[in-house]
């Protein structure tokens, strides 16, 4: 066994991959050269009023814009503005954000330059349903999306045809002004036209995709939304062939900083993938099985090791009324498959620092949470049966509150097994 804090070894781990996201370090390298004419700026995310600060103290000339961010995420700013709206579920001030980006690249000409900073959380703070729609529509088609489990990939293909900003449409709005996108990836593959539904960015994806999408996985969308599914720019289109994209801050470059921290400290680190996608539950009892090959066989790692993954994982709403996220989720998963079992500590966190619907960024667990949930009158089974992993582990006081932390590069899982043990549980005889 390793002498250690755990706990706080993992909170470093978690905060070595936030500040690679940092805004004003992910921006400096990427500024882009005055223009001739007016600079704008716009943006949309959950970080997307600290990328506009960081913008501001990195330009040396004047600029203008409006960005817009979720509840509670904003921060002050010198000359561009800031507007918050709903998230997951857009509401009406998203709307009125959605009408200001509009207003922005407005009548702007060809000597004129668009920055737009982009980065999760925008489809949501977005809504823009398109003629014949309603926000109503797209408040159900949103809510139809988040309870459906299909992989992020394919909840933005389906939105970005039923938008009238995403898929590329701002950016097409500002021709013939220049458009150069700043993307802060939370999406597996870093594919930028999958950030936020690429408000800046075409995707390839076809209607007739996408509807296949739908009939596929057999997706309830409403009516009406089916009806209004219309084609989205083409990223050939010559709308688009004065711009750049560039990814400026990934999960893949956050993980590579938390394994350096955690080898920096002297713990050997493994990085499985920065795009795990997935039903949180049953990634964590993958990520589960793993800990528990290591910690009783020394293979494929050896312990001591801490075990990275990213990427963003779903949770298939069966019932009503949960509480939590998909990294508690996947974490309550992960505690009853780790079940007796000493030596594996684990924390699971969204980076943005919200994880689902309540104010954590996610939780820790070990060997022993599932015990502590069961003596604290919570059955960890019913529990994520019912969609209540943040009851379940703020019973047992393992919660993981950061507040917002102004960048968003997906989630982050560290899991470290500190030596070889024997598990103690029968399904696991050895």
């Amino acid at each position: 066994m390793i002498d250690l804090d755990k706990k706080a070894f993992l909170t470093g781990l978690f905060e070595a991959a936030v500040s690679a996201a940092d805004a004003c370090e992910a921006l400096r390298p990427h500024m882009p050269k005055r223009p001739k004419g007016r600079l704008v700026v716009v943006g949309a995310g959950k970080g997307a009023a600290q990328l506009a600060a960081a913008f501001e103290d990195l330009w040396d000339g004047p600029l203008e814009g409006v960005v817009v961010t979720r509840y509670g995420y904003a921060c002050p700013t010198k000359h561009i503005r800031v507007m918050e709206a709903a998230h997951p579920v857009p509401d009406a001030k998203g709307m009125v954000a959605t009408a200001a980006l509009f207003d922005a690249v407005a009548g702007l000409g060809p000597d004129d330059l668009v920055v737009a900073l982009v980065c999760g959380g925008g489809s949501a703070l977005l809504p823009c349903p398109p003629t014949g729609l309603t926000l109503a529509d797209e408040q159900a088609l949103s809510e139809a999306l988040l309870a459906s489990g299909v992989p992020i990939g394919v909840m933005n293909a389906i939105r970005k045809h039923a938008s009238g900003i995403k898929g590329g449409r701002l950016a097409a709005a500002a021709y013939p002004a220049r458009v150069i996108s700043l993307v802060v990836s939370d999406v597996p593959g870093d594919d930028p036209a999958q950030v936020a539904s690429g408000p800046t960015v075409p995707d390839s994806v076809s209607l007739a995709e996408a509807q296949a999408m739908i009939a596929a996985r057999e997706i309830v969308i409403p009516e009406a939304v089916l009806a209004a599914l219309s084609a989205a720019p083409r990223p050939d289109d010559p709308l688009f062939a004065r711009n750049e994209v560039r990814v400026i801050a990934s999960a893949r470059l956050s993980l590579e900083a938390a394994a350096a921290r955690a080898q920096a400290a002297g713990i050997p680190a493994v990085i499985l993938s920065d795009a795990i996608e997935g039903e949180a539950e049953v990634i964590g009892q993958m990520h589960a099985a793993i800990a528990r090959e290591v910690a009783a066989h020394g293979r494929p790692f050896t312990a001591p090791v801490v075990i990275l993954s990213g990427g963003e994982t779903t949770v298939t709403l069966r019932h009503k009324g949960g509480r939590g996220g998909r990294n508690t989720a996947f974490l309550l998963g992960f505690a009853q498959e780790i079940d007796g079992i000493a030596g594996i500590t684990a924390l699971a966190a969204d980076t943005d620092g919200i994880d689902g619907s309540e104010e954590n960024a996610g939780a820790f667990a070990s060997g022993g949470t599932a015990a502590a949930m069961r003596a604290a009158g919570v059955d960890p089974a019913d529990a994520l049966r019912r969609h209540d992993a943040w009851g379940a582990f703020d019973a047992v006081g393992g919660l993981f509150v950061t507040g917002p932390t102004g960048t968003n590069v997906n989630d982050f899982r560290a899991i470290l097994v500190d030596g070889l043990y024997k598990a103690r549980r029968a399904k696991y005889p050895q």
